[in-house]
């Protein structure tokens, strides 16, 4: 089947996730909602299907995806998992924890998935409309978040279409997302558990599940573990300049908690770190506009939450190099 040559936005459905299962089946992208932002689908398990990712994305090939399962038991057939992994599953699962765990042998998730790594990232997303379109597709579903490489993540099936245009073939639309960051990776193929990146389960919740706090920097290697490592990502066309206590000229102004005048736009009015990220990426994309000469950002109180959304932050305001703004 040839899929229509723009992408159709379709509520949430069960005929449409019928149909967007059918398509992920046959080797197209489908995007879709999570909890966290939303996602660039393809079958897992088909090197094709997974290359369209990367292409579609404009996204470096030594980037590795993440695979989504409906079930833990599925998670079973494509890593090894060992008892600190079914510990965190059972306690964070459906949710924003992304697990790396060695790949089984028999693993049937394409070797692109992973770039070349000896680990799978696997995740089972809190979100009824993404486990049932993994459960129509009948194989696990590899999906990074649904636009350009670099640029801004999508919360809503409009960001996907504004971002991907005609590079999908169904966009399944489920509401803006509940948390507004991406998941949490947490890499567990080595002894001592480490962050690889912060997101929507705080590091206080892991450290409490371990016993342990994790390391909260990769077991090193040049190439990402992860999603999201990239010195560069989630960034809007404007530079963005943090710790910012007001606008300077021609400047928006992203504020949170008690705010000038002059703010633009507040991620939070009353300081709620849940409701600025929620609201992040879709207020970098509204203030994302010509009559603005850059994004400045006032400070976020780095616990909880606020780890996730500064090193969003910080990555989005991070220098560019021209293969990155290319793909933005």
């Amino acid at each position: 089947m040839t899929p229509p040559s723009a992408a159709p936005i379709h509520p949430a459905t069960a005929a449409a996730i019928a149909e967007a299962g059918r398509l992920l089946a046959e080797g197209h992208l489908v995007a879709f909602p999570t909890e966290t932002v939303y996602g660039l689908g393809a079958d897992s398990t088909s090197d094709r299907a997974v290359a369209a990712v990367f292409a579609a994305k404009g996204r470096p090939s030594f980037n590795p995806l993440i695979v989504h399962v409906a079930d833990p038991a599925d998670a079973e057939r494509l890593v090894v998992v060992d008892a600190r992994a079914r510990a965190l599953m059972a306690r964070f699962w459906p949710g924003a924890l992304t697990l790396v765990l060695p790949r089984r042998a028999d693993s049937p998730v394409s070797l692109l998935v992973s770039a070349g790594l000896d680990s799978v990232a696997v995740r089972l997303p809190d979100h009824e409309v993404a486990r049932a379109l993994i459960r129509a597709a009948g194989r696990p579903v590899a999906a990074p978040s649904a636009n350009r490489s670099g640029a801004v993540s999508p919360t809503t099936a409009a960001h996907v279409a504004q971002s991907l245009g005609d590079r999908v073939a169904m966009i399944l639309d489920g509401g803006p997302c509940r948390v507004g960051v991406e998941s949490t990776v947490l890499d567990l193929c080595h002894e001592r558990p480490a962050i690889l990146r912060p997101g929507g389960i705080p590091m206080e919740a892991l450290a409490d599940a371990l016993g342990e706090p994790p390391l909260t920097s990769g077991h090193g290697g040049d190439a990402p573990r992860s999603p999201g490592m990239l010195e560069s990502h989630y960034a809007p066309g404007l530079a963005v300049r943090l710790c910012a206590c007001s606008p300077r000229p021609g400047e928006a102004l992203l504020a949170f908690g008690a705010a000038p005048a002059d703010a633009t736009l507040n991620l939070s009015p009353s300081g709620d770190l849940e409701e600025a990220a929620a609201n992040l990426f879709a207020m970098l994309r509204a203030l994302d506009r010509p009559e603005f000469t850059g994004i400045a950002v006032m400070s976020i109180p780095d616990r909880g939450l606020g780890r996730a959304i500064n090193d969003r932050l910080r990555r989005a305001a991070a220098p560019r190099s021209s293969a990155t703004r290319e793909a933005s």
